[in-house]
């Protein structure tokens, strides 16, 4: 039972990767139609991290209340339903308006299926279902691109991705009888193994925890601002068709994709900890090429080797959760770190936009590579704390 709920769980991991790269690839034929500027991307990425800060912080009394099940089924109908949203709207203010459920629909869904995955299933499983995750980032772009080369607009590369959406929201009620069945008194299916719930005071209070949150906004920065911002340089800086810009900049989340598939494998050998080190050197080598005045195909593989360095960071950072702060505090940091990794992407892409603006998109490299510098200060100080503190 719990084999085949790990099923309607990888759907779900795929669900929430095709929303995420979207905005990004489609943004070149976005802002000129709408005739705003380019920065303007920033602040549909706020609203979205905005909603999903709320809804992740809230995940812990959610799962309790819900369950891990009706939870997702509900927040990728939520998605569905903004996707569906943006494809019929004819002004900003109306990306912007739907931008409110679109991130409310993610934040508490990624806490709620972290946590139970982390609880439930080894670190392989983990690093395959956010391989998923980048399958659907993946598939977001490439829709969109065919959609745009073959001749058509961005709405319509909106609308066919809500239609898998909305099919997936029905496979979803279809599985909810399973998570019932499966882990019966695990908080999946409401019923909470501590009665406990903690504030966010509490959770700041836990020794090391900050350091946690800390490091996964710097993650949530690295990751949105490259894959936001990706084709817009390859627009602006490398002289690509907005198109063919729309394709390229999936690259990124192909390497996410077979990073984390590769990473499962490599947990057999590797554990979380190392996992993450190794993703930090691969990802800092990725952005020197992208860095160094080398071409647009050093620049593309640049990407990919970047995508291939964030592969196991996240997912084994989260993976490592109970093992470092134990199962009683687990639901709460992972929130609370999902929560942090929002704030990320709510604030630096469009900070970034901003710079791109008054200075140049040439700043992306390097502007990237402070966040994982950071990252890795911060994981190192988080380790050596928990360390200490068992």
């Amino acid at each position: 039972m719990a084999s085949l709920l790990l099923v309607f769980i990888y759907l779900s991991f795929v669900s929430l990767g095709l929303p995420d790269s979207v905005l990004g690839s489609a943004w070149p034929s976005i802002y000129p139609s709408f005739g705003v500027p380019i920065s303007y991307a920033g602040g549909i990425s706020l609203i979205i991290s905005a909603g999903t800060v709320c809804s992740s912080l809230l995940s812990e009394r959610l799962t309790r209340r819900l369950g891990t099940g009706p939870l997702t089924t509900l927040s990728v109908g939520m998605t569905a339903t903004a996707l569906f949203g943006f494809s019929v709207s004819r002004a900003y203010w109306q990306l912007c308006l739907w931008a409110i459920p679109y991130g409310l629909g993610a934040g508490s869904v990624d806490a709620a299926l972290n946590h139970y995955v982390a609880l439930h299933y080894k670190s392989r499983h983990m690093s395959w279902l956010h391989g998923l995750w980048g399958v659907g980032a993946v598939a977001g772009p490439t829709v969109m691109g065919f959609v745009l080369t073959a001749g058509g607009s961005w709405t319509q590369g909106y609308r066919y991705i809500s239609f898998f959406q909305m099919a997936l929201t029905a496979v979803l009620l279809c599985s909810l009888p399973l998570w019932k069945k499966a882990h019966p008194t695990a908080p999946a299916v409401g019923k909470p193994e501590k009665p406990r719930t903690h504030t966010l005071r509490q959770t700041v209070r836990i020794p090391g925890a900050k350091y946690a949150f800390l490091a996964f906004l710097c993650y949530g920065a690295l990751e949105q601002t490259a894959g936001l911002w990706g084709s817009s340089y390859l627009v602006l800086q490398d002289g690509m068709s907005a198109d063919t810009a729309a394709k390229c900049a999936g690259l990124f989340f192909l390497g996410i994709t077979v990073g984390r598939f590769a990473s499962g494998f490599l947990t057999f050998r590797l554990d979380d900890r190392q996992m993450v080190r190794l993703g930090l050197s691969l990802a800092a080598c990725g952005l020197l090429a992208v860095l160094l005045p080398l071409g647009t195909a050093c620049t593309l593989g640049g990407l990919v080797l970047l995508g291939l360095g964030c592969a196991p960071i996240y997912p084994c950072m989260v993976h490592a959760v109970p093992e470092l702060f134990g199962e009683e505090d687990a639901q709460a940091v992972i929130g609370v770190q999902m929560a942090s990794c929002s704030v990320g992407i709510c604030a630096m892409p469009p900070l970034f936009g901003i710079l791109a603006e008054q200075i140049g998109v040439r700043l992306f490299p390097a502007y990237l590579l402070v966040f994982l510098a950071l990252l890795a200060v911060l994981f190192a100080l988080l380790v050596r704390v928990r360390s200490r503190s068992r």
